[in-house]
């Protein structure tokens, strides 16, 4: 067989997973050269939180992000995260701006775009793997890896049948919390391999110490391709070294086709970042550790650390191992969904309530009713008569899909914003992230035109120019 093939995630999920997105456009060009002449099969750059943190934190505008990076790399393909219906952001969107979000990020550079939910509810991504295919990307479907009473290899090996029917080009098992065993990796690609004919990805996260030996096992189960980081932004909460995992292949069959020299000239260059965002109070000795209790709180490194925040705010650390042993019984109350974006946010914050208020469920947030309502998807175990009562009492619940309910929205937010569009794509931001998107547009027009400040609202005069 060919060598395994590799993804690597250094410009997207490793610098979400350990310096909360902040890697900036202008820290990711220099090396950009040397990375597209590595040899890897793609380059995961864009989509998850780095949308939200180029607007929010970072000032910069994403979709030039894509742009620049386009051009710099001429031989790798690029890759994005995409949360299905919700795309970028924490709800769900109308067809009209799916459609056009997915055509907007192949037209600016993305080749591949993998799509999940986080409910696996296939009806959530049906239309995104249709608008990718549409416009000429390929459609990664991915998995989204928990373990349950219902969620085992049989479940998995099902949705991923019913993906490639829907036309997905490869299938990604997307171990958010890092808790894919080596051994059951080995039986679930195996699974896979039997029942469909697709190229199976492996993504999984170092939190708990194992992903080496997970991926080892589903290489030699016939595992496609595999996710890594470059070391200095690997492991940790990020994705398993690229340097380790390509040099423990050397002498099998599986050794990628990767030029290790250039490699190694591209890990000096991140170790030098990597110390500098250290002292910059970017990045956290705490992210690089392995945390094992990752392993029974099924709870993905991200997760722990908005925890750790929510009860900071509060004064209510001391709360935390409290915390951590209400959140797997929040997500058995409300169907074992996985503990991805958006539902770890909505199981976390549910679980932080019950603990500080001393009575479960007697405050729950907007979203989780929304979800026991239906407005997510469907749960892979139908949530309780008596929890439901709790949270949303006796409001309907609806059981067909979520996006059903929503009226197109293009036109409406375009007439919105008509006096800060320079682009087509700003109105694609504003509809994921519309008070973010219009502090960022007004921030563009004073860097842009040297707009005297004082000219605009109240709201905007904290930001210098």
């Amino acid at each position: 067989m060919a060598g395994v093939k590799i993804t690597d995630t250094t410009l997207r999920d490793a610098h979400q997973s350990l310096i909360a997105t902040r890697m900036k456009t202008e820290d990711m060009l220099p090396i950009a050269e040397k990375l597209d002449k590595i040899g890897f099969h793609s380059l995961e750059v864009w989509g998850g939180a780095t949308f939200d943190s180029c607007l929010r934190f970072l000032k910069e505008d994403p979709w030039e992000r894509l742009r620049s990076l386009r051009k710099a790399f001429k031989n790798t393909k690029l890759q994005m995260l995409l949360r299905g219906q919700n795309l970028l952001g924490y709800k769900h969107y109308p067809d009209d701006i799916v459609e056009m979000f997915i055509k907007k990020s192949i037209e600016n550079g993305i080749d591949i775009i993998r799509i999940f939910d986080a409910l696996n509810d296939p009806r959530n991504i049906k239309k995104s793997i249709e608008f990718t295919k549409k416009y000429g990307g390929q459609a990664q479907a991915a998995i989204s890896y928990t373990t349950s009473p219902v969620h085992n290899n049989e479940y998995y090996i099902k949705l991923s049948i019913e993906f490639e029917k829907m036309g997905a080009d490869s299938i990604c098992i997307k171990d958010m919390s890092g808790i894919l065993m080596p051994y059951e990796a080995e039986k679930l690609v195996r699974g896979l391999k039997e029942n469909i004919s697709l190229p199976i990805q492996i993504h999984s996260h170092f939190t708990s110490g194992i992903a080496n030996q997970t991926y080892m096992k589903a290489i030699e189960a016939g595992a496609d391709i595999i996710d890594t980081a470059i070391s200095p932004l690997g492991m940790g909460t990020s994705q398993p070294a690229t340097e380790s995992m390509v040099a423990s292949l050397q002498g099998s069959p599986y050794y990628p086709d990767i030029n290790m020299d250039l490699l190694l000239e591209v890990s000096d260059y991140f170790k030098q970042l990597r110390d500098r965002y250290l002292k910059e109070g970017l990045l956290s000795e705490k992210v690089l550790n392995v945390d094992v209790r990752t392993l029974r709180y099924q709870i993905p490194g991200g997760m722990l650390s908005n925890l750790v925040s929510q009860l900071n705010s509060q004064g209510a650390l001391d709360k935390f191992e409290e915390v951590l042993e209400e959140v797997p019984k929040v997500r058995e109350d409300l169907g074992y969904p996985p503990l991805v974006t958006p539902m770890s946010q909505m199981v976390g914050t549910t679980a932080v309530f019950n603990v500080l208020l001393g009575e479960r469920y007697k405050m729950v947030p907007k979203e989780t009713k929304n979800y026991v309502k239906g407005l997510y998807g469907k749960p892979a175990v139908p949530i309780k008569e008596e929890i439901k009562k709790k949270i949303i009492g006796d409001e309907e619940v609806f059981a067909g899909r979520p996006a059903d309910l929503l009226e197109p929205e293009l036109d409406k937010l375009r007439k919105e914003i008509k006096e800060y569009i320079e682009q087509e794509e700003d109105v694609l931001t504003y509809a994921l992230f519309p008070q973010v998107a219009l502090d960022f547009f007004k921030h563009r027009q004073v860097e842009k035109y040297k707009i005297d400040v004082s000219l605009l609202d109240e709201e905007f005069s904290v930001y210098p120019v």
